[in-house]
């Protein structure tokens, strides 16, 4: 019993440092950017629907009713696997404010250029909270309902609200997928929560199996299939981390002349005709310079060619004497 209550008290703090990273996260880029709105929606009503099960399960209230009858530490022991789904509850609906506290993109406090795609509506972020919390609404009324008439459809709402957890937490994952996969890149997603959360939800799992067995499948089946969906999520944003700080350092480099050594990276801003703003001008003395082999110097030709069929002022165009006029006859008269 005391090795039982010691991991069960281990994987409830570690569950609770889990969600730090997270909500530190999104706290100090002062944005929940990259964070998909639907995700929040489902992980928070999945976790009020987790939490409402295994409180009602026949178990779980006899470990309660014992309370009565034990010491303080024995009671503790006891609820120990309450407390771990009371925990995630709580922890998720926080990150739930927290992204309704900085759904707007406007009030970051990272560069914008960091910001990938478009912050959600205010209608959408409405919609996340009026469904969280009617969700967690109709489940207080029909619990409480169902308790106060002494109902022996008890255990089946039970099982109803475990089938809804598992249902709820398998799907939450598939828009934050999207979301991450479209985005290529992280955002606001914690990494180091999930890199924690993914091996200590199989861990949890097992846990609540040696506590429920078989007849708790509502209960450890609902974090089996949230860490294998969590494992999916964590490989996808460490590629896309990995790779954005590959880049990163690919953009830091320099050649033994000092200049950025980055020829393979996607030029800021191309022209119509392919050729980017880091090729010199028109009137770029000595292009040679710039170029490090024929082909860049005859990009840079390309550009300049390209800059001086497009002039429009009459000053710089070739011949030209500097005047507002363009008349090409009043031009030639005035050259003669």
């Amino acid at each position: 019993m005391t090795k039982l209550t010691a991991s069960y008290s281990l994987i409830l703090v570690g569950l609770l440092i889990s969600y730090l990273p997270q909500m530190v996260r999104i706290i100090t880029r002062g944005t929940s950017e990259g964070i998909s709105p639907y995700f929040i929606l489902l992980g928070t009503t999945s976790a009020t629907s987790g939490f409402a099960n295994i409180l009602l399960l026949e178990q779980s209230r006899h470990d309660v009713a014992c309370c009565k009858e034990l010491e303080t530490f024995q009671c503790i022991a006891g609820v120990l696997g309450i407390a771990q789904l009371g925990v995630q509850w709580i922890c998720f609906s926080f990150i739930f404010a927290l992204f309704l506290v900085f759904f707007r993109y406007s009030t970051s406090n990272v560069p914008e250029e960091e910001l990938g795609g478009e912050a959600p509506r205010w209608q959408t972020a409405l919609m996340v909270a009026s469904l969280t919390l009617l969700h967690g609404l109709a489940v207080i009324i029909v619990t409480s309902i169902l308790v106060y008439v002494g109902s022996p459809g008890l255990n089946m709402w039970a099982q109803s609200l475990g089938l809804m957890a598992a249902i709820l937490a398998g799907i939450q994952y598939f828009p934050q997928i999207w979301t991450t996969y479209r985005l290529k890149h992280v955002g606001s997603l914690s990494i180091p929560m999930m890199c924690i959360q993914t091996p200590g939800g199989f861990l949890f799992a097992g846990s609540l199996f040696a506590r429920l067995g078989w007849a708790g499948w509502s209960s450890w089946g609902i974090f089996l299939l949230t860490a294998t969906m969590q494992g999916i999520l964590l490989g996808l944003a460490i590629n896309y981390e990995v790779q954005a700080r590959r880049d990163n350092a690919a953009a830091n480099e320099t050649d033994e002349n000092g200049r950025p050594k980055s020829p393979h990276l996607t030029p800021n801003h191309l022209f119509a005709n392919g050729l980017d703003d880091d090729i010199p001008g028109r009137y770029s003395g000595h292009p040679e310079t710039y170029a490090d082999n024929t082909e860049q110097l005859a990009r840079i030709i390309d550009r300049q060619d390209a800059d001086a069929r497009a002039e429009r002022q009459p000053l710089l165009q070739p011949g030209g004497i500097g005047i507002g006029n363009t008349d090409p006859k009043t031009h030639n008269t005035a050259r003669r």
